[in-house]
């Protein structure tokens, strides 16, 4: 039975991600919809494989049960869907999408009327209705379509001072790794100076042979592109747009922890965003709590997964959150993390302070500490699963050689020791793995806190 993870659901095309359990899906979130008296529903695809024919079977389902959906009038990014939700009148919206999953994956992410991910509460009502929820194919109709890619884009470039665009000349390499930012980047800096040089722009739905996750193993192109053109920047987005990779003047990858620091402070400092509170998961830099401290800012952490910084979003004004994964929203435009309103704002900040990415950086080393990060990913077959939980049972007080100061269990295991590194264990939401996250104030002690943690859970 279709079981939604940290955001959506999320299957083997052809295995458990089947038209028929996707119709059941979209019934049984139909019903949902009903019983808040919600009808009004934006429908989204990407580009992976047949993500518009799912996509036009959701529809079908949706008027069949008595609602008023509508699909985009081509594929598109997450943050579109999240954007026509809150501002182009829907109540509701989903996006067939598995994000930055291997080829073999499709999914179904779903948004609420407030423009983010569901919340826990609602997607455990889709959950109970499914089981009855029929599979069956509804009636054949033509499809009424709303075009909310050039709103988003307007409205991207109305958040932004443009006009510091207009002044300065930059280039950037944009990598859209096969997904459907294909060309926003360039569409959100038309008429200014910044010029940008894309890659991997075209639709395919095996994304060049890997996931089309932005991590460093991903984004050799990228990188090579960044070093030929001596470009200032290289940005790279996800499969569906709502996550970002950054690799410097240098040619060198810039790890998501200093992405979520870079822009907080330029949010902070440059944006006046200061009323309010700062979220980040638990996978997050200890950098992000000293920066809050500095300028008397409350941190509030949460388990991973955006769908729970969005709880602390209903309940509270807040100024940014984001996590480890490379996701970053600014509720204040949208509730939703956002790859291009993430480039957009790095952009934004070089141009501020005229200084490269990498010595941006060393300033900040220089003022709050130096941060290392790394993650490896593990097979999590039953034996790791059984040890990780023993682990979080058991806690231990130190590994190897550093003395743990604090454990927290709000996700999985996280150690906390004595000089702010710290080690989490935890199981994936999206893929069958165990992630083992580091951070540490040195590179030679986050290579020994990696091998004592996977060491951790041998079995």
């Amino acid at each position: 039975m279709p079981k939604f993870g940290t955001d959506g659901w999320r299957a083997v095309i052809g295995e458990e991600f089947t038209y028929e359990n996707v119709r059941s899906v979209a019934r049984a979130h139909a019903r949902v919809l009903k019983s808040r008296s919600l009808s009004k529903v934006l429908v989204g695809y990407d580009w992976r494989f047949s993500s518009e024919l799912f996509a036009r079977e959701v529809y079908k389902v949706f008027k069949e049960e008595g609602l008023e959906p509508k699909l985009v009038s081509k594929a598109c990014t997450t943050p579109m869907v999240s954007f026509g939700v809150k501002h182009v009148g829907f109540e509701n919206g989903v996006m067939i999408t598995a994000s930055h999953n291997p080829p073999q994956y499709n999914g179904y992410k779903v948004k609420e009327k407030f423009g983010g991910s569901a919340t826990p509460e609602f997607i455990k009502e889709i959950e109970a209705h499914i089981p009855e929820a029929s599979g069956k194919p509804a009636p054949e109709i033509p499809s009424e379509k709303v075009n909310v890619h050039e709103r988003y884009i307007q409205a991207v470039r109305e958040w932004i001072t443009l006009e510091l665009f207009k002044e300065r000349e930059l280039l950037v390499v944009h990598d859209a790794m096969h997904g459907t930012s294909s060309g926003l980047l360039t569409e959100a800096l038309k008429d200014t100076k910044v010029q940008v040089v894309g890659i991997r722009q075209s639709r395919d739905p095996l994304f060049g042979g890997h996931s089309p996750e932005p991590v460093e193993k991903n984004l050799k192109p990228l990188i090579e592109k960044v070093r030929a053109f001596s470009a200032s920047l290289g940005v790279a987005n996800d499969g569906d747009g709502d996550r970002v990779a950054l690799v410097d003047e240098r040619g060198n990858f810039v790890n998501t922890q200093l992405i979520y620091v870079l822009l907080l402070l330029h949010l902070i400092k440059h944006k006046g965003m200061r009323d309010g509170v700062v979220v980040k998961t638990v996978s997050t830099t200890y950098l992000a709590n000293r920066i809050c401290e500095a300028e008397g800012i409350e941190i509030k952490e949460v388990p991973v997964g955006f769908k729970n910084i969005n709880e602390v979003i209903l309940k509270e004004k807040v100024i940014f959150g984001g996590e480890e994964s490379g996701g970053y929203g600014v509720p204040s435009f949208l509730p939703e993390r956002d790859g291009l309103m993430s480039s957009l704002l790095i952009l934004e900040m070089l141009l501020l302070k005229e200084k490269s990415l990498s010595r941006i950086i060393e300033e900040v080393f220089k003022t709050y500490g130096e941060a290392y990060y790394k993650r490896i990913d593990l097979p999590a077959d039953q034996r790791v699963k059984e040890k990780l939980n023993s682990l979080i049972e058991r806690p231990p007080s130190a590994v190897g050689s550093f003395k743990v100061k604090e454990v927290k269990t709000v996700d999985g295991l996280k150690l906390i020791f004595e000089d702010d590194s710290w080690l989490l264990f935890r199981a994936s939401g999206t893929e069958p793995l165990i992630r083992v996250y580091a951070e540490a104030p040195s590179h030679g002690n986050l290579e020994k806190l990696l091998e004592a943690g996977a060491s951790l859970l041998k079995v």
